[in-house]
């Protein structure tokens, strides 16, 4: 670059930074109380979209500055001590910035040719400003998990829908959806043989300290923690259990003997972490146990393993088996269980839906949610991974507005997600997607306009990873067969006698 050049570049990015510093300064004088609601969320939206992007300089920025071999020149040990010194930020700052940078940012060979980015379609989506550094984070993790086995179609696919995903998700959903992701690829872990989960098996109970709490640890096989979900989803529920609360019912949530409006009571004042409601769980529920031996039945149904999984997976014995907690399991130890176990048979039509099983009165019955928890897999608020056995059968179409207590229009809700169901102006809206679409069938969510403004419906596929692995899948595969058929088209170069390219 000549001095010219140089000066001009110089120029240039200075204008860009005084800009964003004039810009700052002013929003940071900026009266806020003069916003009405809406414009308020629309200007947290789009700052943070601002800051997003700017992550992206950051790692441009990094690249640079490792290209040039700067951190040498400049007597650091390395990139990371100099980004210490110079901005003087910590450590794991610095680290997690150049990790990131590493992934996400734009490197060149030696010929000046730029090198994809190791994560596009992630480095594509923080560009656009749809992801933060969060998101990007868990992506990162997700993949870097991935075993070398898995083949690299597979890899970039799986890329591709964690970055889908995190577009309109949370960088929490973004990680369980990576666990579930993963699951799928490698369905047996690192554990690959049944004698290691065997040799591993094992709860540990350590020497009472002085004040008397026992420790406890270990590792519990994957039948074990089929069998352990649904008693702390029922047990554990916030509320209930409660031993800092009198007032909190004690056994089983949905005994006929717990009030209602007491359970609701308690819920609200708990503040037990989940692990102490865990804790009490175990206390409560081995001392009935003890006393009876009767555990009851959760949201009209047996509390027991729900296990679901699919006719080819069954004939081949291979692969992995859902549960309605959300767990996954080895298909061998989901039939070592069925063996003990009454099967149910549920049918499915075209669109992966149950076959109609229709009632009139409002409560559904016992078959119809076993057939929403095959089918669902979970709540179907889009974002939200909670399992099966932490839902309520919820009508697409309210009950009092004239909604049938019909198969085909219900589907599953956590508490949480079905109180975000309501006319008020922050209230979501369900339907049915119509035939024709590409989730036909499936339970739409329509997001209020303070989360989305164009009011898309949505879908939530964080029980179902493979039907997204498949649709990146068939994208990848769209686009390559594009690329391909548009090379074909462009036409070719002429050349000289001798096959070398002309020189004009």
């Amino acid at each position: 670059m000549s001095s010219i050049d140089r000066i001009g570049a110089t120029g240039q990015m200075q204008g860009h930074l005084s800009a964003i510093a004039d810009a700052v300064e002013g929003l940071c004088d900026s009266d806020l109380t003069g916003l009405s609601d809406d414009e308020l969320t629309d200007t947290m939206r789009r700052l943070e979209k601002t800051l997003r992007r700017a992550s992206v300089v950051g790692h441009n920025l990094i690249v640079e500055t490792v290209e040039r071999s700067l951190p040498g020149k400049l007597g650091h040990k390395s990139l990371n001590k100099l980004l210490i010194g110079v901005l003087r930020i910590s450590a794991a700052d610095a680290s997690v910035r150049v990790t990131a940078a590493k992934a996400l940012g734009t490197w060149h060979a030696l010929s000046g040719q730029s090198i994809p980015a190791d994560l596009p379609e992630t480095a594509a989506a923080q560009r656009d400003g749809d992801i933060g550094a969060d998101h990007a984070r868990a992506i990162r993790e997700a993949i870097r998990k991935i075993p070398h086995a898995v083949s690299s179609s597979d890899v970039t696919a799986a890329e591709q829908i964690l970055a889908e995903l995190a577009r309109s998700a949370t960088p929490e959903d973004v990680e369980k959806a990576g666990h579930t992701l993963l699951a799928h690829l490698n369905p047996d872990g690192n554990l690959t043989d049944e004698r290691d989960r065997k040799r591993l098996r094992g709860i540990r109970l350590g020497r009472q300290v002085q004040n008397l709490m026992t420790p406890i640890s270990g590792h519990l096989d994957p039948e074990t923690r089929a069998l352990l979900d649904p008693i702390l989803a029922k047990w554990a529920r916030p509320g209930m259990n409660n031993p800092d609360d009198p007032e909190s019912p004690t056994g089983a949530a949905e005994h006929p003997g717990v009030d209602r409006d007491q359970l609701a009571a308690a819920a609200g004042r708990d503040t037990r972490t989940a692990p102490q409601r865990n804790h009490d769980a175990f206390k409560e529920a081995l001392r009935a146990l003890l006393a009876s031996g009767i555990l009851g039945s959760h949201r009209g149904l047996p509390v027991t393993a729900i296990i679901t999984m699919t006719l080819d997976r069954l004939e081949h014995a291979t692969g992995v088996a859902t549960t309605a907690s959300g767990g996954t399991l080895p298909i061998r130890d989901a039939l070592t269980m069925a063996q003990r176990s009454h099967p149910v048979l549920v049918l499915f039509d075209h669109n992966g839906r149950p076959l109609h099983l229709g009632r009139s009165k409002r409560l559904a019955t016992a078959d119809q949610r076993l057939a929403l928890i095959a089918a669902d897999g979970g709540c179907t608020r889009p974002g939200c991974d909670a399992p099966a056995t932490m839902t309520a059968v919820h009508h697409i179409h309210d009950w009092s507005k004239g909604g049938a207590t019909d198969i085909d229009a219900l589907t599953l809700g956590c508490d949480g997600c079905h109180a975000l169901i309501h006319d008020g102006p922050g209230g979501w809206h369900t339907r049915t997607a119509p035939e024709g679409t590409e989730y036909a069938g499936h339970t739409e969510w329509i997001p209020p306009p303070h989360i989305d403004p164009d009011r898309k419906p949505r879908v939530n596929h964080r029980h179902h990873p493979k039907v997204i692995l498949e649709r990146a899948r068939r994208k990848a595969n769209a686009h390559k067969y594009a690329d391909t058929m548009s090379r074909r088209e462009q036409p070719q170069r002429p050349t000289g006698s001798d096959g070398a390219d002309e020189i004009p």
